[in-house]
């Protein structure tokens, strides 16, 4: 006998108002509860068990009969295939938000990225380039599906800047590497990093070594430093003296733009740099010459100053002295001679002119070892023998040099 359907209508569901269970064919029943609400349920006879089972579709109020009867024929559908009603819409569920997860893009784990990332960088301008390379760069993997992004879509990216900007394109592609890798740990994609170089872009991209050689600093010859000191100390004014200082201690021009008070102890003849500051992220003491701390004794501080007040101080308040200010006295003095260049000069010296050990110059300049386990078990900062180093170094910056005059060479190097 052919099962009856369609039994109710909606003008005669209006009489229903008993509790009870009224159907209207093929599974699908109108539920009136004793507290007057009214749902529409399917119920089947689960194939496995035996057992009467229900599935809700949803009250009277939000789903009208021919939408109660579609659901139920859609869940007659399912049981036809061997599945589970009440199972396989949940099971969808989960692998929509799944896709849709999957679906984030380039740029939204990039943001994620960041955010994860932000508190172990030095400072905020770390975090900045970090935005300013990928937006300006990777502009085009930005709005694309992170699942999806394949070798093609980032060589295009690196193209048009690999061998005009070498330097930016090689660090836009590590940090494409680093957000698909992020995005691969979080089971947004699947498969290999298409931005690792090592193997695979390395086929395909020239050797960002070979496309550039490496331009040093333009940098002043040591032989011409003390001329170049007497004409620096007749400059007055902040830019020229945050100059001297840098040279006196071979240290970075925003390392001495940026300094406190708090970081000078002038008794001790210590300048101590804290790492937030440093460009490794470490701590860095500076032996100071005596030459160095007269500079220092001689600005002009404020008599209610404090230790966070800045040795050289900006034109807005409570701001440092840009690098810029020296850098004007030093384009004055030496057109094409930067700043930064006065560290080179400074390592010239010290490896032609002093027997010192190569280690105790290149701790002056606060560079890290390259030999990692070296540095594991190196514990001193060797500033004793470094204090030595810059006292030698700042008497040669100040003692004329005679033309042809041959300087002898310092702590025992032979002749």
């Amino acid at each position: 006998m052919k099962r009856e359907r369609n039994r109710l209508t909606t003008v005669g569901m209006k009489a229903l108002t008993k509790p009870g269970r009224y159907a209207d064919g093929a599974g699908l029943y109108l539920l009136v509860k004793p507290d007057g609400r009214r749902t529409w349920v399917f119920r089947w006879r689960d194939r496995l068990t035996g057992k009467l089972r229900d599935k809700g579709l949803g009250t009277e109020l939000d789903v009208g009969l021919a939408e109660a009867r579609d659901r139920a024929s859609a869940c007659r559908r399912i049981l036809r295939d061997g599945g589970d009603p009440i199972a396989d819409p949940k099971q969808h569920i989960l692998a929509a938000r799944l896709e849709r997860a999957r679906r984030k893009t380039f740029g939204e784990c990039k943001d994620a990225y960041i955010a994860a990332h932000a508190a172990e960088w030095r400072n905020e301008k770390h975090q900045a380039q970090w935005e300013a390379t990928l937006t300006n760069y990777a502009a085009a993997l930005l709005p694309l599906p992170v699942a999806e992004i394949d070798t093609a879509m980032v060589v295009n990216a690196l193209e048009p800047i690999w061998t005009t900007k070498t330097e930016t394109a090689t660090r836009t592609r590590q940090r494409i590497e680093a957000v698909l890798d992020w995005a691969t740990a979080r089971k947004l994609r699947t498969g290999d990093n298409p931005a690792r170089w090592r193997g695979h872009l390395d086929h395909l991209l020239a050797s960002p070594n070979k496309l550039k050689a490496v331009k040093h600093r333009p940098a002043l010859a040591y032989d011409e430093l003390a001329a170049f000191m007497v004409e620096l100390r007749a400059k007055s004014g902040y830019g020229a003296r945050a100059l001297e200082l840098q040279i006196l201690t071979a240290a970075r021009p925003g390392e001495v733009a940026a300094a406190t008070w708090g970081e000078f102890d002038l008794k001790g003849a210590t300048w101590t740099i804290p790492g937030a500051r440093m460009k490794a992220g470490r701590e860095h003491r500076v032996p100071l010459a005596p030459a160095a701390v007269a500079l220092l004794k001689a600005l002009p501080r404020h008599p209610d100053s404090t230790d966070a007040d800045y040795v050289f101080p900006g034109l807005r308040k409570g701001q440092p002295m840009t690098t810029a200010a020296a850098l004007k006295i030093l384009k004055d003095l030496r057109p094409g001679v930067v700043a930064h260049g006065f560290r080179s000069t400074f390592r010239d010296w010290a490896a032609d002119r002093t027997a010192y050990p190569r280690e105790i110059a290149e701790a002056a300049l606060a560079h890290q070892l390259s030999d990692k386990t070296e540095a594991a078990y190196r514990r001193t900062d060797l500033f004793e023998k470094r204090a030595n180093l810059m006292r030698d170094w700042a008497k040669f910056c100040v003692t004329p040099r005679a033309k042809g005059d041959n300087v002898k060479a310092l702590r025992g190097v032979k002749r």
